[in-house]
């Protein structure tokens, strides 16, 4: 049985390798590889723990933990300064073998939920626009593409980003 619940310090190592894989599985063929083969856990997880202890961080990180542990992971907060009562997703993975599952949608559900208790109306993402995988997930959660974009560069590659709304 699968819930979510906060992020713990013991949570860094898995919610690390959930993003590592979960990006080398969704960005193959859309991020150089060179980027995707350079990700290291190790690197990741050091990253992490630096966010995690940082005083006044805005961001909530929320795990689905199943029998064996975290199996998923989203990070939530405040949208773009400014926009008072936008929420923004700002990562949701879970290992590549469990996609489809649900864990994404459990994952999700539980931060609307939090974000709407919170005093958001609206909850934004941004989605490289060749991820069609995941922008089909999010148009079935409810989300659509508002027409604005960002490019973000990986080893030299410029890729284009939409963003996502929804109403929560």
């Amino acid at each position: 049985m699968t819930h979510v619940r906060e992020m713990s310090e013991a949570d860094i190592e898995a919610v690390s390798t959930i993003r590592v894989r979960g990006w080398q599985a969704a960005y193959a063929g859309i991020v150089p590889g060179t980027y995707l083969d350079a990700m290291t856990v190790e690197d990741d997880a050091d990253q992490r723990r630096q966010r995690f202890f940082r005083s006044g961080r805005r961001s909530t990180d929320l795990v689905a933990s199943g029998d064996h542990g975290p199996v998923g992971w989203i990070c939530y907060g405040p949208g773009t300064p400014g926009a008072e009562r936008v929420g923004e997703v700002y990562a949701l993975y879970v290992l590549p073998e469990l996609i489809g599952q649900g864990v994404g949608r459990l994952l999700l559900g539980e931060a609307h939920a939090r974000m709407k208790g919170q005093g958001f109306g609206t909850s934004v993402l941004w989605v490289l626009s060749d991820n069609r995988r995941a922008r089909r997930f999010y148009e079935r959660a409810g989300y659509q593409a508002d027409g604005t974009t960002q490019n973000d560069v990986y080893d030299g590659i410029t890729l284009p980003e939409l963003r996502y709304q929804r109403a929560l």
